[in-house]
């Protein structure tokens, strides 16, 4: 409920601040006084359009806040943190745990400014407009001689039957297994359509995978086949070194010059010498190391010379498959690794298009199950409202009754859903299998209408509280305000308008427009709106609004204002009195 309600430099409102209580709020004055106002600054608060004519004249902005209690009202809590938006804990004198089980609170603020421009403020936090509307237009709603939003909506209708039958659920159950099942339909139709294309990718890839797989691309192969083409290449440079490396240690035809003999010659001479000077024993050792290690460097020469071949079909064979490789670098990587990870990813590609078969399968069945139970749930729903909608009419029809429209007439017509563009197996829409509709009658022996095309604004009014009470258990509790309800009637029909709006005030906080004393004797609270005129230096004189919250003497003189007009007696205080003591 909105418990705190500040208006500032709206139309004749230079500042005014309300203190709502829950059941029902009356707001009582004279003709031009402003109360409408209260009820434009509450459209504003809904996400209602702005205009800068509301704009008090001379001011660069106005402003409407409110205080919101959201106990009750988990969904939009959940709604409000979803969209990165905090409530506030409401004010406690006790900061323990008492105050940590306060209600929470919801802080909204909209501006004005010239032209229409403005700014929305929820929990501090700027926000768009439209936020305004998307979380609180099932929350707060007007009616008024004008119009009643709820009622002139045909969607509406279909959530006020399913409330009404304690169906809400099926009806989301529905909605979310249609919307599932039109997922679905795309997913399915995009695969399907990208049959083709992904043929050709397959083709492309398995192309790939068979040119990687022809190939050895073992790190250490790479290396003994590039090692392999190296010798290859050079076989004839390598026998000619090869040749003098082993000439230059062993000797070849002539010996006498070869390492092997020389060092073989200069070990005898040194141990000759050790046998004069044993110092040099150390050198007649390295010289004998010299002596294998150079045998041993021949040998292998040697046997490197012998093995060594010149085979040019063998070099045509490598340096294929290293052309081959250049190739599959040039477009995988340069490295093995690199064109490993490659090869893996296109493995990855194809087992990925290769399932997308399985995977329509997958979603045709999961499709089947949606429509299944998308149909069984509206069913049962179909049948919940066929019920709920004679029953609701009759009690509507009774309330009418009570608020003196006793020929009036309310049905609720179940309109078959439309198939046209509907999914194949689908029975049901998002809604249900039918679209409810409220008619409406006024007088006796016309048949009923579509409500926005037949009903007055008074009638739409009283159908609108006849149709909210008959709805209050149902209903959630939120806020609901009335202009004009009174509109056309007077004495015992406007009790009964006061009575009506005191029973739908026990599960819904009501704010009521009203010229009767019969409806404002029901309030819990009642605020008068009247108009002062006040005299500034600087701008001379200037009419203001001014409300104030009315008890005791003060509200059974206003009461009699209403009754008897500008004169107030004796008389009408106490016609004042004994409209408080029935009420």
């Amino acid at each position: 409920m909105i418990e705190l309600l500040r208006i500032e430099n709206l139309a004749l409102v230079e500042s005014v601040e309300l203190e709502f209580g829950a059941g029902l709020n009356v707001l009582t004055g004279e003709t031009g006084a402003g109360k409408s106002i209260v009820l434009s600054a509450l459209a504003l608060l809904a996400g209602g359009k702005a205009s800068g004519e509301a704009l008090r004249s001379g001011a660069v902005e106005g402003a409407v806040e409110a205080v919101f209690r959201m106990d009750g009202h988990q969904d939009v809590v959940r709604d409000l943190e979803r969209r990165g938006l905090a409530l506030d804990a409401a004010d406690s004198p006790d900061p323990t745990a008492a105050a940590a089980e306060a209600p929470p609170e919801l802080i909204v603020r909209r501006t004005l400014q010239p032209g229409g421009r403005g700014r929305a403020r929820i929990g501090g936090q700027l926000v768009p407009i439209a936020t305004l509307s998307e979380l609180f237009g099932g929350q707060l709603e007007i009616s008024s001689q004008h119009g009643s939003q709820a009622l002139r909506h045909a969607e509406t209708h279909v959530l006020a039957l399913d409330a009404y039958a304690a169906k809400t659920s099926l009806r989301e159950i529905v909605a979310r297994e249609v919307a599932r099942v039109a997922e679905l339909d795309r997913e399915i139709q995009a695969l399907r359509t990208a049959e083709e294309e992904r043929a050709r990718r397959l083709d492309f890839l398995e192309y790939q995978r068979r040119e990687l797989e022809q190939e050895d691309l073992d790190p250490a192969s790479i290396a003994a086949l590039e090692a392999d083409h190296r010798r290859l290449t050079h076989a004839e440079r390598l026998a000619e070194e090869l040749a003098t490396v082993s000439a230059a240690l062993s000797g070849g035809d002539d010996d006498s010059v070869s390492a092997e003999r020389a060092v073989s010659a200069a070990r005898r001479a040194l141990a000759s010498a050790v046998r004069m000077d044993p110092d040099l024993a150390s050198l007649a050792e390295r010289l004998d190391g010299l002596e294998s290690e150079l045998q041993d460097v021949a040998v292998r020469a040697a046997d490197y010379l012998a093995e060594l071949e010149v085979d040019p079909k063998r070099l045509e064979q490598v340096e294929s498959r290293i052309a081959r490789l250049e190739k599959l670098r040039r477009k995988y990587g340069q490295s093995a690794l690199e064109i490993g990870r490659q090869r893996e990813a296109i493995l990855r590609e194809i087992e990925t298009l290769t399932g997308a078969d399985a995977r329509i399968r997958d979603l045709e069945q999961e499709r089947a199950r949606r429509v299944a139970t998308a149909n069984e749930t509206s069913a049962q729903l179909s049948r919940a409202r066929a019920q709920a909608a004679k029953k609701l009419a009759k009690a509507v029809e009774a309330e009418l009754g009570d608020l003196a429209m006793a020929g009036a007439r309310f049905t609720v017509a179940l309109e078959p859903w439309s198939r046209e563009g509907a999914s194949p197996g689908l029975e049901t829409g998002a809604s249900g299998r039918e679209r409810p509709q409220f008619l409406f009658s006024a007088n006796a022996g016309e048949a009923p209408r579509p409500i926005q095309r037949v009903a007055s604004g008074g009638e739409l009014s009283r159908l609108f509280l006849a149709l909210k009470n008959s709805l209050r258990r149902a209903d959630r509790n939120m806020v609901i305000v009335f202009d004009e309800v009174d509109a056309g009637i007077g004495g015992a029909v406007a009790e009964r308008v006061g009575r009506v709006l005191a029973e739908l005030s026990t599960e819904h906080q009501v704010l009521c427009i009203t010229h009767l004393p019969q409806i404002a004797a029901f309030a819990d609270r009642h605020f008068l709106v009247s108009k002062e005129v006040v005299r500034n230096e600087q701008a001379g004189e200037r009419t203001r609004t001014r409300v104030a919250r009315v008890e005791g003497e003060a509200r059974i003189d206003e009461l009699a204002r209403m009754a008897g007009g500008e004169r107030v007696t004796e008389v009408t205080r106490e016609h004042a009195r004994s409209l408080l003591e029935r009420r």
